[in-house]
């Protein structure tokens, strides 16, 4: 079991790493070079909403002083419009620009091609049960800090 355990962790690890890998080189297929592969992601899952950079940060599971920084930059090129909350003026709120909308359906599409070619890989009732699986670790995880060494 152990072994197959820490082998789970060191997949994950490179699967995600090898996901923002395909990100990176489908933004330089796009020219696109003032926005890295995790700003991309964090656009993604920006989507629709409009978020503070510490709900940013929660749905996103990205480090807070990266999210602060990334959205910073990102600011900056464009891709983000930044406002102060209305009802506290400590919290900046960030939502997509049209620049950063057009970023997320070059990424929707490029999610589309994957799945028509992924049919060779796995299909939807094998995805359903690896994502299972890795729910089921991540609940894991967030319990396991609580546990006190004995």
């Amino acid at each position: 079991m152990k072994k197959a355990y820490l082998e789970t962790i060191a997949l994950v690890e490179r699967l995600h790493r090898e996901c923002l890998e395909v990100i990176k080189a489908d933004l330089d297929r796009q020219g696109i070079r003032d926005l890295n592969n995790v700003q991309a992601m964090i656009l993604f899952n920006i989507g629709d909403d409009v978020l503070s950079v510490g709900e940013l940060t929660n749905r996103g599971y990205y480090l807070g002083s990266n999210v602060s920084y990334n959205v910073k930059k990102m600011v900056e090129n464009g891709y983000l419009a930044q406002e102060r909350s209305p009802h506290d003026r400590r919290a900046v709120h960030v939502k997509l620009s049209p620049k950063a909308q057009a970023v997320c359906q070059k990424m929707h599409e490029m999610y589309d091609r994957h799945v028509r070619s992924m049919t060779e890989v796995a299909n939807e009732s094998d995805l359903d049960t690896a994502n299972g699986v890795l729910r089921r670790l991540e609940r894991f995880w967030g319990t396991s800090m609580n546990y006190v060494a004995r």
